[in-house]
């Protein structure tokens, strides 16, 4: 039987495919970005996304989805694809087309002893340092993807806990958006959907009189 993987195209070049995962987290009501330090050439203690080659045996969601597992711990993890990066000297040490995804999870949820053990580290995405490869260009398309996202679905609530109040709702769309919002008009915009469901508890952490806690109705 004719092997599938090498009797065809062999006159034409061959080349690396990689991922790399862009993936964002709310903390201290700041969209965070989970960075790297590379213990490996090239870029060796340089800043970067997390990545990886893909193998033979899997696609190319099922290596994001590795690549994720390794990262943090977690398995559902809200996951898109923003872009494909194949510029010619995007990597010093070959040629490798990557095929970025845009990822979000809760802070809270994540292994924090895996992402140490990683060598990652949560940065605030206003404080982001210079990143190797051509990872700015990745992060900014991620970021532009997201927020092109954040009105159409419930993506949001991937940052927040079950339980959440409406000024910890508004705090996510202002660290995505990257600008202050009109309570009231805000708070208007959010009642007038289908998309939360009012519960009897009240959050008391930060005040007396509490405020109400409110969960997602329908998940998307």
């Amino acid at each position: 039987m004719e092997s599938q993987n090498h009797y065809y195209y062999q006159e034409h070049a061959r080349h690396f495919v990689s991922v790399d995962c862009v993936i964002f987290g709310l903390h201290d009501s700041k969209l965070n970005i989970l960075l790297i330090k590379r213990r490996m050439m090239p870029g060796k203690d340089k800043w970067s996304l997390m990545g990886g080659f893909v193998e033979e045996n899997e696609s190319l969601d099922d290596a994001a989805k590795r690549v994720l597992h390794q990262l943090t711990g977690l398995e559902d993890i809200y996951m898109d694809q923003v872009g494909a990066f194949g510029d010619l000297d995007r990597d010093p040490g070959a040629r490798v087309i990557s095929i970025a995804y845009c990822a979000l999870l809760n802070f809270d949820d994540q292994d924090h002893q895996r992402v140490t053990d990683n060598n990652a580290h949560w940065i605030p995405l206003d404080e982001m340092p210079e990143l190797f490869f051509d990872h700015p260009k990745i992060v900014e398309k991620a970021l532009g993807h997201l927020r092109q996202q954040v009105h159409g679905k419930s993506i949001v609530f991937r940052f927040l806990p079950e339980l959440f109040t409406l000024s910890q709702l508004q705090a996510v769309y202002e660290a995505i958006l990257g600008e202050k919002l009109d309570k009231r008009n805000f708070r208007k915009r959010m009642m007038e959907g289908s998309v939360l469901e009012k519960t009897e508890l009240i959050d008391k952490s930060n005040s007396k009189r509490g405020a109400t806690l409110y969960k997602l109705r329908i998940k998307n």
